[in-house]
């Protein structure tokens, strides 16, 4: 039973401690919306550059 005692104030301490402290850094949130947003820009530029090169590929004359 002391046991049980003793991790029980552990455990409380340590909560008190985290809620204690609001410096702890950033949400995931806003950095996974971030990401997403750099994901999507990277992918719209690399479809335009694709398309790009393609266009510009078709247009060079072919040898007779």
């Amino acid at each position: 039973m002391h046991l049980i005692t003793y991790l029980h104030a552990a455990l409380v301490a340590r909560l008190a401690e985290l809620r204690h402290d609001a410096e702890r850094g950033d949400s995931p949130v806003p950095t996974a919306v971030i990401i997403f947003g750099l994901v999507a820009a990277a992918i719209a530029v690399t479809g335009l550059v694709m398309a790009r090169a393609t266009n510009w590929m078709e247009s060079v004359p072919v040898a007779p």
